[in-house]
């Protein structure tokens, strides 16, 4: 179906940055709506239910997923994700772009639902950086560091699946390379078309 809004996928690894560069760009950009998706694994830090995750319990994510209301959902890290179809609908048919920050398994579903979903990719610049980040962090173990690097290595080689790949090498290129990508995306014929359908008609342009 068509929607007045967009959607953007950001998928990377664990360490890429793309939760940062999100976080920056729904600051620069108020039309930029979050999708805040279900998980089984418990808050980090300051997190809060609704706002970073909805924190789900096992059965509770089990009934989700039997009723099927979940555009998406993946096993990742040990734990379960999950993104409400119904929750992205209402609000790209409001006229909101909404963003998505994912796993690479995710981001392929959604595509397969919501086909003008636009995909970027995050990498990092190189493995060491990579690594590095994944320390500086503070909140895993060594033994989950080597396992988010490994899953890391298969993320990676799925990149050219998407439509852009940003590498957030420094910040600021970063955060404005993703902020090209939005805005250039609204002006896409077809967005334009479905965001600004009374215009179309008015100018009698089908």
């Amino acid at each position: 179906m068509d929607y007045p809004g967009n959607i953007f996928v950001v998928a990377a690894p664990s360490g890429a940055g793309k939760s940062s560069l999100v976080k920056a760009l729904m600051e620069l950009d108020s039309a930029v709506q979050p999708s805040v998706s279900h998980t089984t694994r418990a808050p980090r830090g300051q997190e809060k239910h609704g706002r970073e995750y909805f924190f789900a319990s096992h059965a509770e994510f089990d009934a989700m997923v039997e009723g099927d209301a979940f555009v998406e959902w993946a096993h990742v890290h040990g734990e379960r994700y999950g993104t409400s179809k119904k929750a992205i609908e209402e609000r790209i048919a409001q006229g909101a772009d909404v963003i998505l920050e994912i796993d690479f398994q995710g981001a392929i579903q959604i595509r397969q639902t919501f086909a003008n979903a636009v995909m970027i990719f995050i990498l990092p610049p190189s493995w060491e950086e990579l690594r590095s980040r994944l320390e500086r962090r503070g909140e895993d173990s060594a033994a989950v560091i080597e396992l988010r690097l490994q899953n890391a290595a298969a993320e990676m080689a799925r990149a050219s699946e998407f439509d852009f790949v940003i590498i957030n090498e420094l910040f600021e290129r970063a955060l404005f390379d993703l902020k090209a990508i939005v805005h250039a995306q609204r002006l896409r014929y077809s967005a334009q078309r479905r965001a600004r359908s009374a215009t179309f008609a008015a100018l009698n342009i089908p």
